[in-house]
């Protein structure tokens, strides 16, 4: 076991702070209350983003992919844009060149960790849960920030992602449920022997070792249906506030289509007419067509080690090559031209 005497390495820290203020005290109790009314944490499928270090910290871009090469897609998109707003000039010309030469290498190779221009970029990847309960999913809690409160009507903007600009930085100090919550987090692996393949469940224990500690993310909300005596989801999207995930429950691509065999005219005048007719619900829990509907509150993690946070597992599904390599397995199948 390794000693490190008064001084503990910062990625290993889980620093818990008691705050006396008013809304702290509130949403400690909160959260009291909701782990006993709500005890069992269920894990959702890993999510993926990018993220840069500056200044020593791992800051995230984006956090929205269900596959990592959609996000090294997102991450080579970063630097195109990056690209466009870096004048063509003597003076840039090196700046430029490494720009373009992350855009190559990301268009033809999996990559999950580069330097560019003398920064550090990384796919990272999180790991959402929700606790349930014997009456179903937690919905938000009170003191969950919504700009359109329960019993108000739609939202009128956007309160846009809390994850993009997110620092992961182990050692900022916590409240009290939440660093209890952290610390329950850090030996939890996939234990679903027979169910999940093995090399999911290695993956799951190596992480253990080289990503030893866990760091909490901004939490999001989605919505769940009850169907057939089982929550499931009834959107994969994950919003930023309870108020725009109930604007999720408008409607599905089933509930617009006038019949199995309309066409794009009728579809696109079905989808018209729900527009015009939706109104968002004004509680957290409601019906659609006779089903019942829950805005449910998700949490996520992210594991970090020595190095930073951690990255896509071998055992992560990433069925999709790199944009270029995958044209060019494209055209030598006949199924793409050939480019002049």
């Amino acid at each position: 076991m390794t000693q490190y005497g008064e001084q503990v390495p910062d990625h290993l820290l889980i620093k818990i702070e008691h705050r006396d203020d008013p809304v702290s005290a509130v949403s400690e109790d909160d959260a009291r209350r909701r782990s006993v009314a709500y005890p069992r944490l269920m894990w959702g499928a890993p999510v993926f983003g990018s993220a840069e270090e500056v200044d020593g910290r791992w800051r995230i871009l984006s956090l929205i992919g269900n596959r990592p090469q959609g996000t090294r897609d997102g991450l080579g998109s970063h630097f195109r844009r990056l690209l466009s707003e870096t004048p063509d000039t003597a003076e840039t010309a090196v700046e430029r060149k490494e720009y373009e030469a992350a855009i190559r290498l990301l268009d033809w190779e999996v990559v999950n960790d580069l330097t560019v221009n003398g920064r550090r970029y990384r796919i990272i990847r999180a790991q959402p849960f929700i606790r349930m309960g014997p009456d179903g999913p937690e919905p938000p809690r009170p003191t969950d920030p919504d700009p359109r409160p329960v019993g108000k009507g739609r939202a009128t903007g956007s309160a846009g992602s809390q994850m993009e600009g997110f620092v992961i930085d182990p050692g900022a100090s916590t409240g009290l449920s939440d660093g209890i919550l952290r610390m329950e987090l850090v030996p939890a692996i996939y234990k679903s022997a027979g169910v999940l393949p093995d090399e999911v469940r290695e993956d799951s224990r190596r992480a253990l070792v080289t990503h030893p500690n866990v760091v909490l993310l901004p939490v999001g909300f989605t919505l769940g249906e009850y169907v057939d005596g089982t929550w499931r989801p009834r959107s994969f999207s994950m919003e930023p506030t309870p108020g725009a995930a109930r604007e999720l429950a408008s409607f599905t691509f089933e509930d617009i289509v006038p019949h199995e065999n309309a066409s794009f005219e009728e579809i696109r005048a079905a989808y018209n007419r729900a527009i015009e007719e939706f109104e968002a619900p004004t509680t957290d829990e409601f019906e659609v067509k006779g089903v019942r509907c829950r805005v449910t509150r998700v949490e996520s993690f992210i594991r970090v080690g020595a190095d930073g946070p951690e990255t896509p597992r071998p055992s992560d599904w990433d069925p999709e090559p790199p944009p270029e390599l995958h044209f060019q397995q494209l055209r030598a199948e006949g199924r793409m031209p050939d480019l002049e």
